[in-house]
C-alpha cells in the first residue's frame, strides 16, 4: 500500500503502484463525502488513520482552499476553523482556542509542526502564525487541527491541541512555478518555486519568497492624544518586511529538509513603555532549522528517525525616555534580544501486533546549545541582563489503538517528559470510538496535557523594567474530557457536534509582586466548557462549504469571572462557488466574534467580517489568477490589548485588497 495525495491535498491509502510511476490523483470534486471520510489524517496518532477513527476533533485545509478563499499567512487559515481566534496587536498574531486567548502570551499553549518538525522555540515556546512564520502558505499541502491536549504524543505545548502542516513537495511542482501578488496599504509579494521528482527516487523543492509592506500611513491612538507626542499619530510605523527560504530533498527512505525565515516590523504602539511615534522602534526575528529524517518499513515493523538543528534570534530597537518627570527627554536606545541554538532527535516504531494492536512508541531528546537572553542600553552602554542556561529534555511515548470489534475502537496511551528545570510530566491519554452504525461515530475522549515554564518566565530578570524571573515555577496542566458526534447525511453533507470541558491547574501568570515587581507565579487555574458544530458540504458540481457555530464559557476558577479575550459566541461559514465550470470559483466567507472583555474591563461589541475571493485557473496553461477583498464591507472592530500596551485595546484593518498571479512552467 502507498499514501496518495488528492487535488486538494488530502491523502487517502490506494494500492502500490510501481516504482517511481505516477498516480494520477482523483478529481476532489467528484469525491462524495461518505468517500472524503476515508481520508486519512497523520497528526492525531503519528501514522495515518481515517478522520472518523482519528482520537480527536480534527478539521483538514488543503491547498485548493487556501487558494479558493484567497489566505494569505497561517493566521488567515486559522481564523477560520471552529473553536480558534486570532487577535493582532500591530506586531505579532496571538491563537486562542476554545475560549482561552491569553493576550500576549506568544502563542505558546499550542503546538505548531511542519512535516514532523516541531516549531515552537526554545526560549518563549512560541509559534508564529502571521508574516514571520518559517512556510509560506503557497508551500502548504494541508494543514491538520487537531483539537484537545495532545501531549501524550507530543509533549510540551501541546496543551489545547495541535496544528500539523504538510508542505508541498517536489512532485507536485514538476517544474518551475512563480507568484506575484500586489494590495492595500503598498503591499507586495514574490515568490519563485523549483521542484520535481525522478524515477530513481530522488526529488526536490526549492523555493524563496520576499514581502514588504509600507502599513497604516497614520494610526490614531487616543491615549497618546497630546500636542508632545504628535497628537497620537504613529506616522509611518506599521511596516512590515520578511523573507522565506525552503528546501526539501528527498532520496528514497531519506528526507533532509531546511527553512529559515527573517522579518523586521515597525512597532507603531509603543509597547513596554517606549517613546510613542519613535521610527527607530523595531522588532527582528529570524527562525530556521534543517532536519534529517530517515524512514522504512521493515516488514510489519516500521521506523522513523530523525537529527535536527534549529535557530531562534530574536530582538528588539527600543527607544526609552529616561528623564525624570519635569525634566528635558533623555532617549535612551535599548536592545532586548534572544539569540538560541538547540539540536535534538526521535526514534519511533510502529507496528501491529495481532491485527487488532496498532502500537507506536518512541523517544525524543532534545539539547539546548545557547538559550541566551540579554538586555543593554546601546549608548551610553549599560548592560542589564545577560543569561545562558544550559538545559535538555527527553521523553518516552507509547501508545496502542485497539480495535475491540470492527466498529469499536480503543486509543490509548501515555507520555514521561523530563525536563532539567522541573523534573518530570506523565501525560495520558484515551479515546474510545464507536460506529454503530454506517455513516456514525461517536468519539469519548479523555486526555491530559502541560506547559513547562519557559526561559523568558523563569529567568528573564531585570530589576530596572521591573520584572524578576521565577526559577520555581511548575508546569500548569490541564485535564480534557471531549464528546465528538459525526454523521453523514446523505451524499453531501457531514455533520460534527463536538462538546468539551477542561480544567486547567497551576495557570502561569504574570503578577506584581510585594515588591511592585513584574514576576511570573502559578496560580489557581481556569475551565473552559462549550460546544462546537459544524456541516460540511460537497457536491459534484463543485460545490463546498462549511458553516460552523461554536459556544463556549472560560472562566476564572477562582472569581468565575469570563476571561479576557474570551468571545462565547463563533460562527464561521464559507462556500466555494463554481461560475465557470472547472476555471472560474468565488469564496465567501463570514466570521462572526460575539463581544470580548479587555484588561482594563471593558467590553468590545461584537462584529461580522466578511471576506471575498474570486479565483481562476486553467483560462491559459499553467495560469492562476486571483482577486480577493478582506473586511468587504469595512467593520470597525478591535482586539484587546496586552499588558505590555498603555492602548486597551487595538483597532483591526478596514477593508483591503489583494491581486495574486500564479504561473507554472
Amino acid at each position: 500500500m502507498q499514501t496518495m495525495l488528492l487535488a486538494g491535498g488530502i491523502v487517502i491509502t490506494t494500492a502500490a503502484a510501481g516504482w517511481g510511476e505516477e498516480t494520477v490523483p482523483p478529481n476532489l470534486a467528484e469525491l462524495t463525502i461518505e468517500e472524503l471520510m476515508n481520508v486519512t489524517v497523520y497528526g492525531a496518532s503519528k501514522f495515518e488513520q481515517k478522520l472518523s477513527e482519528a482520537p480527536a476533533s480534527v478539521t483538514v485545509v488543503t491547498s485548493d482552499e487556501i487558494k479558493k478563499y484567497g489566505y494569505r499567512t497561517l493566521a488567515d487559515i486559522i481564523r477560520g476553523q471552529r473553536g480558534f481566534q486570532v487577535s493582532y496587536d500591530r506586531n505579532y498574531s496571538y491563537v486562542g482556542v476554545r475560549g482561552f486567548g491569553r493576550t500576549g502570551d506568544y502563542n505558546s499553549r499550542i503546538l505548531l509542526i511542519l512535516d514532523g518538525h516541531r516549531i515552537n522555540e526554545n526560549i518563549y515556546d512560541s509559534i508564529s502564525v502571521g508574516n514571520e512564520e518559517l512556510l509560506d502558505v503557497d508551500l502548504i499541502d494541508r494543514v491538520e487541527f487537531i483539537r484537545g491536549a495532545g501531549s501524550s504524543l507530543y509533549g510540551n505545548n501541546a496543551f489545547f491541541g495541535v496544528i500539523n502542516i504538510i508542505s508541498r513537495k517536489g512532485v507536485d511542482f514538476k517544474g518551475t512555478e512563480l507568484a506575484g501578488s500586489a494590495g492595500s496599504l503598498d503591499s507586495y509579494k514574490g515568490r519563485a518555486s523549483y521542484g520535481d521528482s525522478h524515477p530513481s527516487g530522488l526529488a526536490a523543492l526549492i523555493s524563496g519568497s520576499i514581502y514588504d509592506s509600507a502599513g497604516n500611513k497614520r494610526l490614531f491612538y487616543p491615549e497618546f492624544n497630546d500636542p508632545a507626542t504628535n497628537n497620537g499619530v504613529a506616522q509611518d510605523l506599521d511596516y512590515e518586511r520578511s523573507y522565506n527560504l525552503l528546501g526539501t530533498f528527498s532520496y528514497r527512505d531519506f528526507t533532509l529538509q531546511g527553512a529559515y525565515v527573517g522579518r523586521e516590523k515597525a512597532v507603531p504602539t509603543a509597547s513596554f513603555g517606549t517613546v510613542f511615534n519613535d521610527p527607530r522602534y523595531k522588532t527582528f526575528d529570524y527562525r530556521g532549522y534543517l532536519d534529517l529524517k530517515y524512514g522504512h518499513a521493515f516488514g510489519s515493523l516500521g521506523v522513523l528517525a530523525r537529527l535536527f538543528f534549529d535557530h531562534y534570534d530574536y530582538y528588539s530597537k527600543s527607544p526609552y525616555d529616561l528623564a525624570a518627570a519635569g525634566d528635558p527627554p533623555n532617549v535612551v536606545m535599548n536592545r532586548d534580544s534572544a539569540d538560541n541554538n538547540w539540536w535534538g532527535s526521535e526514534l519511533q516504531l510502529t507496528r501491529t501486533f495481532l491485527q487488532k494492536h496498532r502500537v507506536i512508541g518512541g523517544g525524543e531528546y532534545q539539547g539546548n546549545l545557547t538559550q541566551r537572553q540579554d538586555n543593554y542600553d546601546i549608548d551610553p552602554y549599560f548592560k542589564y541582563l545577560d543569561t545562558s542556561h544550559l538545559t535538555k529534555k527527553w521523553a518516552l511515548y507509547l501508545q496502542d489503538e485497539y480495535t475491540i470489534l470492527p466498529n469499536l475502537v480503543l486509543n490509548a496511551g501515555v507520555r514521561y517528559d523530563h525536563f532539567d528545570t522541573f523534573g518530570a510530566a506523565v501525560s495520558p491519554r484515551a479515546a474510545l470510538i464507536y460506529s454503530p452504525v454506517d455513516k456514525t461515530s461517536f468519539k469519548l475522549i479523555y486526555g491530559e496535557a502541560f506547559r513547562a515554564p519557559n526561559s523568558y518566565e523563569l529567568f528573564y530578570d531585570v530589576p530596572a523594567f521591573d520584572q524578576k524571573g521565577n526559577p520555581a515555577l511548575k508546569p500548569e496542566k490541564i485535564r480534557s474530557y471531549e464528546l465528538v458526534f459525526e454523521q453523514l447525511l446523505g451524499d453531501h453533507l457531514r455533520l460534527i457536534v463536538n462538546s468539551f470541558t477542561s480544567r486547567i491547574d497551576n495557570l502561569i501568570s504574570q503578577q506584581t509582586d510585594a515588591d511592585d515587581m513584574l514576576v511570573f507565579r502559578n496560580v489557581a487555574g481556569a475551565e473552559t466548557t462549550g460546544v462546537g458544530t459544524e456541516i460540511e458540504g460537497l457536491w459534484a458540481n463543485g460545490f463546498k462549504g462549511n458553516l460552523s457555530y461554536t459556544y463556549q464559557e472560560a472562566r476564572d476558577s477562582d472569581t468565575d469571572d469570563i476571561l479576557v479575550n474570551s468571545p462565547q459566541h463563533m460562527v464561521k461559514g464559507r462556500l466555494t462557488i463554481p461560475l465557470v465550470a472547472d476555471k472560474l470559483f468565488a469564496g465567501p466567507e463570514l466570521q462572526y466574534m460575539s463581544s470580548r472583555k479587555t484588561l482594563g474591563g471593558n467590553k468590545l461589541n461584537g462584529f461580522v467580517v466578511a471576506n471575498l475571493t474570486v479565483f481562476s485557473q486553467k483560462l491559459l496553461p499553467g495560469l492562476e489568477l486571483s482577486g480577493s477583498a478582506y473586511n468587504l464591507f469595512d467593520t470597525r472592530y478591535r482586539d484587546p490589548g496586552g499588558a505590555d500596551l498603555t492602548q486597551d485595546s487595538i483597532e483591526q484593518d478596514g477593508r483591503t485588497f489583494r491581486v495574486k498571479l500564479t504561473y507554472r512552467f
